[in-house]
C-alpha cells in the first residue's frame, strides 16, 4: 500500500512539473451528461494565465422524479499531455434548484441548495477551433434533508466547446 502511494505522489509530481500548453483565450459549447438523469448545460471557460482558466456552467437537469436548474463555477489548471491533448483539475462550487415530482404529502415540492465541486478531466483540441473533452465532477450539496442532496453526487459529461 505505501509504494502505490509513493508511486502515485511521484506520477502525480512528474505530471504537474511538465510543460503546459497555452489554453484557448475564450471556449464556450455544451456540456452533457449527469449522474442521476440527463443534464445539458452551456459552458463557458475564459483562460485566466498560460494553463489556468474559469468554467461557468449553466444547465438544465431532468430525472425521473425531478426537473431543476443548476449553476456552476469552477478554477481550473490544465496540463499538457501530448500535443493537444490535456488534462485539467479544478474546485469551484454552485447553486441548484429542483423541483420534485413524488414530494411527500405536506411538503413543498422544491427544492434550492448549495454545493462545492472538485472537476477532473481530459480534453483534446483540433487543428479546428473545436475542443472536445471527459470529465468527472463530484459534488456535495448543502440543502434541506428532506431530499437527501446533503450527500455526494458524482456528475460525468462529454463536452463540446468552439475555442476563439
Amino acid at each position: 500500500m505505501k509504494k502505490l502511494v509513493l508511486t502515485t505522489v511521484t506520477v502525480f509530481a512528474i505530471l504537474l512539473m511538465g510543460n503546459a500548453q497555452e489554453i484557448a483565450e475564450n471556449a464556450i459549447g455544451l456540456r452533457l451528461g449527469d449522474s442521476d438523469g440527463f443534464g445539458a448545460e452551456i459552458s463557458y471557460q475564459r483562460a485566466l494565465g498560460d494553463n489556468n482558466r474559469l468554467e461557468v456552467d449553466l444547465g438544465l437537469r431532468s430525472g425521473n422524479d425531478f426537473d431543476g436548474f443548476k449553476i456552476a463555477g469552477l478554477y481550473q489548471w490544465v496540463w499538457q499531455l501530448d500535443g493537444d491533448f490535456n488534462w485539467y483539475a479544478g474546485a469551484g462550487g454552485g447553486i441548484a434548484s429542483y423541483e420534485f415530482d413524488n414530494s411527500p404529502p405536506g411538503f413543498d415540492d422544491g427544492e434550492t441548495f448549495v454545493f462545492v465541486a472538485g472537476n477532473v478531466g481530459i480534453e483534446y483540441s483540433f487543428d479546428i477551433p473545436l475542443m472536445l473533452s471527459l470529465d468527472f465532477r463530484p459534488e456535495l450539496g448543502f440543502g434541506d434533508d428532506i431530499y437527501d442532496n446533503d450527500d455526494l453526487d458524482f456528475d460525468i459529461a462529454l463536452g463540446i466547446r468552439y475555442q476563439f
